[in-house]
């Protein structure tokens, strides 16, 4: 620990006060039984963690999790956010992965594989909250909701503010553009977006012969519409 805080102040002196912040905050998070670390992390800011008792949270090896605007690409508007609260529920994530300023809620099961890049203010979750209760709409405010199990596979990007509902699975290497709305599974090694979020390319394509500026210009439409990630 010593030894970092050396190093930090011959290389960066600026950032001292937020790299013991980070630390700080890791060795409390390794102090709880209900969260696992499976290796060194990477916390940038303050994030909000409440998980609840029966409740677990696996954080894998080198998972940066960034709840601060400085030095991100994008306006955070909240902390990254864990949150499990009923009894039995679990968040793992994968190792190498990066998440900034999203929130990820489970009331049974959501998954993310390793090397992930979760953008600012994606919504995760397993659970509308409440039920229907058509019936007598009153006891939405009583009701928890059923669940299904999301399972996010490895190395996918969800761009920012991506919105990912109950019993979703996101196929590996995929891309999930900006703004959408993920309400069915996707498969692997697409590029999907929009509300509800639907495949616009896929691996098949000839990647050798795109340029950059073809990766904004690419869509099964006539039209050539722009694809924002």
């Amino acid at each position: 620990m010593l030894g970092k805080v050396f190093r930090v102040l011959r290389d960066d002196p600026a950032r001292i006060p937020g790299r013991i912040w980070g630390d700080l905050l890791e060795l409390l998070l390794s102090l709880k039984q209900n969260v696992v670390l499976e290796g060194k992390i990477v916390i940038i800011g303050r994030p909000l963690i409440d998980i609840r008792k029966g409740c677990k949270l696996y954080l894998g090896a080198n998972v940066i999790l960034t709840s601060k605007s400085r030095g991100y690409h994008l306006n955070l508007p909240s902390p990254v956010k864990f949150f499990a609260y009923l009894p039995g529920a679990e968040i793992r994530i994968g190792a190498g992965t990066g998440i900034a300023g999203s929130c990820i809620t489970a009331h049974r099961s959501v998954t993310i594989g390793k090397r992930c890049l979760i953008a600012a203010n994606c919504q995760i979750m397993d659970s509308n909250a409440h039920d229907l209760s058509f019936q007598n709409v009153k006891n939405r405010f009583y009701s928890a909701g059923s669940s299904l199990p999301v399972v996010i596979e490895d190395d996918v990007w969800l761009g920012t503010n991506t919105v990912v509902l109950p019993g979703v699975r996101i196929g590996r290497g995929s891309v999930i553009g900006a703004n959408s709305v993920v309400c069915s599974s996707i498969p692997p090694m697409v590029v999907a977006r929009g509300n509800p979020a639907t495949v616009v390319l896929d691996q098949r394509m000839d990647y050798a012969e795109l340029t950059p500026s073809d990766i904004y210009d690419l869509s099964p439409s006539e039209e050539q519409e722009e694809i924002q990630l």
